[in-house]
């Protein structure tokens, strides 16, 4: 480990300034490659700042691509793509740091996210209030005081912020159940988009509920098709994902909205509104908690924003349905764990968390760019804002095919059928999500992989014999 002190000027933000030192430095080549930098709290003391202006720094400097941060180890020089032997891949072979994931819907990785809960963790133990309060039982929804800052961090999101109609849940998949528990009996007809949430199918399925598959397009569900069902049976409740439908990224459009909520009312629907998939404010329409406070309910989540693991949520509701959601929970679980929501209360009011999320934006921006241009050729579907890729796959080419080829090849990515509703058939698709990769150059990486084997061959069919 190097005793590396860097010399600070006086100008600009601190990290900023630390930041740009250690790039320096590792450019004159005072800092060799796969060095390992000081511990942040050894550095603060150093250079009399805080912990969390070093964590800053080297977070900035990860972003930059001039360290990597290793759990458990500390943060080090990054080595050369040379040093690693990770672009002289060859097509057929795995990389040989394992699979690249691009399946499952994550944040990108940042060392704020561990930063983030270590310090909500400490604060909670230096208050004996907080720990008092965690370990003894807290009404179901969740107390009133976490509710409010849960509604407050949500309202500076631009997301639902009546702490009075907000529920604490477990996160966004908890939320879904609450909400078919409350609304729905064995039998009921539910709708959904043609694709859609696996987890939604999946709770469905355990309530014994009958599903209806609602045809989409460009601009996602087909208020028409809904429409028509309707007028032979009007399903009990409907689920969407207005802003951004998972697999396909696509977005419904202000006048759809405004005729789904009036079908609704008309054939007495209530809307399940999952905005889970987080979307810069300026990204989302009207969501439709606001278009119909009466019959919709509004799940949302720290999954995508903070960590996914964190495993806190909300539901917002109309208010005649808050005692029933009460019950459920008691039902359930009693209560969700009040120390984890502390912790995620805490986490929501640090600063560095809205730094992460600016971070994230910019991040999953640029994350966005790059494989759009890298697979333009295959006319690939994304919303601004968004982490999704929605990729059709050329005339001859199968999912379960490629899913396959791309396994042997290092890069993870699921298949459509999950993703469909009822017996609705699986398009030939691909969801790549573009949060997980470790990094640009790791995403980069994956990306030339999915080109390299959507412009082979097709799977000789006689193999499969």
């Amino acid at each position: 480990m190097t005793i590396w002190t860097p010399e600070l000027d006086d100008g600009g933000p601190r990290y900023r300034r630390i930041a740009e030192a250690l790039a320096e430095a590792i450019g004159r080549g005072d800092l060799a490659s796969g060095e390992k930098l000081p511990p942040q709290r050894q550095l603060a003391d150093r250079l009399g700042v805080t912990v969390g202006t070093i964590t800053r720094a080297y977070a900035e400097a990860q972003r930059h691509g001039w360290v990597e941060s290793r759990v458990g180890s500390g943060t080090y020089v990054r080595r050369s793509a040379e040093e690693e032997d990770t672009t002289s891949f060859r097509a057929g072979q795995p990389l040989d740091r394992g699979m690249i994931e691009l399946g499952m819907s994550l944040p990108p990785p940042h060392p704020l996210r561990a930063q983030g809960l270590k310090r909500a963790l400490e604060a909670i133990t230096d208050s004996p209030e907080a720990l008092r309060a965690a370990t003894d039982y807290q009404p179901e929804a969740g107390s009133e005081a976490q509710r409010a800052r849960i509604a407050a961090w949500q309202g500076g999101l631009g997301l639902p912020d009546d702490p009075d109609r907000l529920v604490v849940t477990q996160g966004g998949q908890h939320g879904i159940q609450l909400a078919l528990q409350v609304l729905t009996q064995p039998g009921d007809l539910v709708a959904a988009d043609a694709l859609t949430y696996p987890g939604f199918i999946r709770a469905a399925q355990q309530a014994h509920l009958r599903p209806a598959a609602i045809p989409m397009d460009e601009g996602g569900l087909d208020v028409d098709a809904l429409a028509r069902l309707c007028a032979r049976q009007p399903p009990r409740v409907l689920y969407t994902t207005p802003d951004l439908n998972n697999p396909t990224g696509a977005r419904l459009g202000e006048a759809r909205r405004e005729r789904l909520v009036a079908l609704a009312r008309e054939h007495d629907i209530w809307l399940i509104e999952d905005a889970v998939q987080y979307l810069p404010q300026a990204n989302r329409g009207t969501p439709l908690v606001e278009l119909a406070p009466e019959r919709t309910l509004h799940i949302f989540s720290t999954s995508k924003v903070l960590a996914a693991g964190l495993r806190i949520g909300s539901l917002t509701a109309p208010e005649r349905l808050l005692e029933r959601l009460g019950t459920a929970i008691r039902a359930q679980s009693w209560m969700v764990p009040p120390l984890m929501v502390e912790a995620a209360c805490r986490w929501m009011e640090d600063p560095d968390g809205r730094e992460l999320l600016r971070w994230q934006i910019d991040e999953l921006a640029a994350r966005r760019r790059l494989a759009l241009e890298r697979l333009a050729a295959y006319a690939p579907l994304s919303q601004e804002g968004s982490s999704l890729i929605w990729l059709p796959l050329p005339t001859g080419r199968r999912s379960s095919e490629m899913q396959a080829l791309l396994a042997r090849r290092g890069v993870k990515v699921p298949t459509p059928e999950p993703f469909c509703m009822g017996s609705e058939p699986a398009p030939q698709a691909l969801r790549l999500c573009l949060g997980p990769p470790a990094s640009r150059e790791a995403l980069a990486r994956a990306l030339s992989i999915v080109d390299e084997t959507l412009s082979e061959a097709p799977t000789s069919p006689w193999q499969t014999l």
